[in-house]
């Protein structure tokens, strides 16, 4: 006899829009990741970014955000648990770096609200993806022969 079939429940409007605004943010990391890699290669800035000619600083920090932002888009795209954790991880380096550092690296205001506006989305998102949950388990289901 063959077991039953396993029951998949139907994604909701929430969650296919959950992930459809990770993609988004993936789409973006990725574009940090290819900014980052151009900048230490002298593909972009006219050669001035390049690895050799930049201070220590600046070495460390788009160093990190070349490996780190490629990675947290994986994350993303696939919508497994590391993905977010990774990005925060990323985004809080450009925070600290435009934010809290603006005499090393320059003030960026427009990323440092970025990602702090993509921080709340989110929690937004796993809010109501926890109210939809929660509302799931208290329906009743009875099962009837």
């Amino acid at each position: 006899m063959d077991a039953d079939s396993p029951t998949i429940p139907k994604r909701t409007l929430t969650s296919v829009l959950f992930i459809l605004f990770l993609r988004l943010v993936a789409i973006s990391c990725f574009w940090f990741g290819l900014q980052y890699w151009a900048m230490l290669v002298g593909y972009s800035l006219v050669g001035a970014g390049r690895f050799d000619l930049l201070s220590l600083p600046w070495k460390v920090a788009s160093t990190c955000l070349a490996v780190i932002f490629p990675v947290a888009s994986l994350g993303l795209w696939l919508a497994v648990s590391w993905g977010p954790v990774i990005w925060v991880l990323a985004a809080g380096g450009q925070i600290i770096m435009y934010g809290f550092m603006p005499e090393i690296f320059g003030a960026n205001r427009l990323i440092v609200v970025l990602h702090a506006a993509v921080a709340l989305v989110y929690l937004g998102f796993r809010a109501a993806l926890w109210y939809e949950k929660r509302k799931r388990r208290q329906q009743v289901s009875v099962d009837l022969p």
